[in-house]
C-alpha cells in the first residue's frame, strides 16, 4: 500500500520559521548568562567526577522546541492518502436485473412494487460487503445502471435514482437478462448470480427470455427469478385525460417462463407477494459457495495529527518534570 502525506492547512507550516530566531535568542542568552568565579587553584576539582547536568543543560530548550514544532505541524493537519491498492476478498458476483416498467408502480406493495423492491435490494446490498454487485434496469429496453463494483455506496446511490419512465415502457425480460449476462460473462468468480425481478409478461425486445437463459447457462451463471405482485387483482396506474388514476386489474406474471429460466440455470423461482418473498431469495444466495476476488479499493484521507499532539504532550510533561526536579533553579 502506498501512502502520500498532505496537509489540510499547509500555510501554518510557515510558523516553523519562527523557531530559527527563537534558537538564536536562546544561544545569545546562554552566552551572556554564564557566571564567573575567580579561584586561586582548581586542584580540588581535578579528582571529582564530571556531573551529568552540564551536558543536559540544553535539554529543556530542545524539549520546548520539539513541543512547539509538533504543535505547529499538528495545526497544519497532516493527512495520509492511500493510493489504489489490490485487495483480495471473498464473495460472489451478483447482478440485479430490475423491471422498471409502468406496472411496477402498482400499489399492492407499499408505497408501490418498485420502491418496495428497491428497499429490500438495498438492504441486501448493505448486508453483503464482500460481494461485487451491479444493477441492470429494463422495461421496453435495458441498460446497465451500475457495472460490477465493490463500492456499495456508489451502487446504492445509483439504485436510489432508479425510477419508472426513464426508458421506453414495456417488459423486455429477455433483454434485461441478456444485459446482465453480458456484465457477468467475463467474471472470474466461481459463483455468478443474476437476480431478475419482474411483474409482467415478456412483450418487448429482440432477445427471447429462454434464449438469454441458455446464454447464462453457457457462462455458468445462476439466475434467480422473482415474480413481483400479489395474487388476483391489484391497483395499477392508468393514464387518463384527467391524469394518472389507479384501476384494479388482474395481475399477470409469466410464472411458467420464469420457472423455466431458473430451472435451466440451476437457480430458483420465487413469487414475491410481499417483502418476505424477496428476503427468502437473499437467504438462498447466502448459502452459495464464495470465491476469492481481486478488487481495487481507494481509502479516504486519514487524519494524522493526533499522534503529533500525543508526542507534544509527552515531551511537554518531561520538560515540566525536569524543570521542577533536576533543573530546578532557586532564586
Amino acid at each position: 500500500m502506498m501512502e502520500d502525506i498532505t496537509f489540510a492547512n499547509p500555510k501554518i507550516l510557515y510558523l516553523l520559521i519562527l523557531l530559527a530566531p527563537y534558537a538564536a535568542w536562546y544561544i545569545f542568552r546562554i552566552k551572556n548568562a554564564d557566571a564567573t568565579l575567580q579561584v586561586s587553584t582548581i586542584k580540588i576539582f581535578e579528582e571529582s567526577k564530571p556531573a551529568l547536568r552540564p551536558y543536559l543543560r540544553h535539554a529543556l530548550f530542545i524539549l520546548r522546541t520539539l513541543v512547539v514544532a509538533l504543535l505547529i505541524v499538528a495545526l497544519a493537519r497532516p493527512q495520509s492518502i492511500n493510493r489504489w491498492e489490490d485487495v483480495t476478498t471473498e464473495g460472489i458476483d451478483i447482478m440485479l436485473s430490475l423491471d422498471i416498467s409502468g406496472s411496477m408502480l402498482a400499489r399492492d406493495f407499499q408505497p408501490n412494487r418498485l420502491e418496495a423492491a428497491k428497499d429490500v435490494a438495498i438492504q441486501f446490498i448493505s448486508g453483503r460487503p464482500d460481494d461485487r454487485m451491479g444493477l441492470v434496469v429494463f422495461s421496453g429496453e435495458s441498460f446497465t445502471q451500475c457495472p460490477l463494483t465493490s463500492d456499495h455506496a456508489v451502487l446504492i446511490n445509483l439504485f436510489k435514482d432508479v425510477k419508472s419512465g426513464i426508458i421506453e415502457d414495456g417488459t423486455a425480460i429477455g433483454l434485461g437478462l441478456a444485459t446482465a449476462v453480458n456484465r457477468l460473462k467475463d467474471s472470474k468468480a466461481v459463483s455468478k448470480v443474476i437476480i431478475l425481478l419482474t411483474d409482467g409478461v415478456n412483450n418487448r425486445g429482440d432477445v427471447p427470455p429462454l434464449t438469454a437463459a441458455e446464454i447464462a447457462k453457457s457462462f455458468g451463471i445462476r439466475v434467480y427469478t422473482v415474480g413481483v405482485g400479489s395474487r388476483g387483482v391489484a391497483p395499477y396506474p392508468v393514464q387518463t385525460p384527467f391524469g394518472t388514476r389507479f384501476q384494479d386489474m388482474e395481475v399477470q406474471i409469466d410464472e411458467e417462463m420464469l420457472e423455466q429460466i431458473a430451472l435451466f440455470t440451476d437457480g430458483r423461482y420465487f413469487r414475491a407477494t410481499n417483502k418476505k418473498g424477496l428476503e427468502e431469495i437473499y437467504r438462498e444466495i447466502d448459502n452459495l459457495e464464495k470465491s476469492k476476488i481481486d478488487v481495487k479499493q481507494y481509502s479516504r484521507k486519514k487524519e494524522e495529527y493526533l499522534w503529533l499532539v500525543a508526542f507534544a504532550a509527552f515531551f511537554l510533561a518531561i520538560e515540566v518534570l525536569l524543570r521542577n526536579t533536576a533543573f530546578k533553579t532557586i532564586p
